[in-house]
């Protein structure tokens, strides 16, 4: 029975490292060269497979963006929920998890692929899918436990979650630009508090 599985685990393992090979090299070329300025062909060189490998796996480059910028927008969610215990207050998560978003994001091409390339390739409804499955999703459960637990102000969730979500995006491309990170940790803080202390 285990000899008549194994040929089907092996397709299925050299499936995924194909998939990942592909989402590597995509990522890599896209951040050094920007998304325009790669080629497919330089895909499928750099990732050691074929064209037809490529085409089995993503409609088209488009859609291989798609797949590196879901896969960025998973991790910095997986990182926000890593670093938000439950142990926190409502108001100290809420901080936390816009210090750790502002951290994910300075890894390096992670501002480019879901702040900038991202948007201006897939459009702002197909980001805006992506990032309410992820980070925003993270944003609004912790805004939600929030006001739950009675420390903000019942305000519209999904407003109070795009305005945030974009105050945090903008702040990620000011740090990207050179800005001191310690400045917009500062800001972040003081938002939270002050609708903290709208409340009581």
């Amino acid at each position: 029975m285990q000899e008549a599985n194994s040929p089907r685990r092996s397709n299925r393992e050299r499936t995924e490292a194909t998939r990942a090979a592909l989402l590597d090299a995509a990522r890599k070329l896209f951040v050094e060269k920007s998304y325009a300025e790669t080629g497919t062909p330089e895909i499928v060189a750099a990732a050691g497979v074929t064209r037809g490998a490529l085409y089995h796996h993503f409609a088209d480059k488009q859609a291989l963006l798609r797949a590196v910028v879901e896969a960025e927008s998973q991790a910095v969610a997986d990182e926000i929920d890593r670093a938000a215990p439950e142990a926190l207050s409502a108001r100290d998560a809420l901080v936390r998890g816009g210090e750790t978003f502002l951290e994910a994001m300075a890894v390096p091409g992670r501002t480019r692929l879901l702040l900038l390339d991202g948007p201006a390739v897939l459009g702002r409804a197909a980001m805006d899918e992506i990032d309410a499955r992820h980070a925003n999703s993270t944003l609004k459960i912790g805004l939600e436990a929030a006001m739950q637990a009675g420390d903000l102000s019942a305000l519209p969730l999904d407003a109070l979650a795009a305005q945030l979500g974009a105050m945090f995006d903008r702040a990620a491309l000011a740090i990207e630009a050179g800005s001191p990170p310690e400045d917009h940790r500062k800001v972040l803080a003081a938002v939270i508090d002050a609708l903290v202390a709208a409340k009581s």
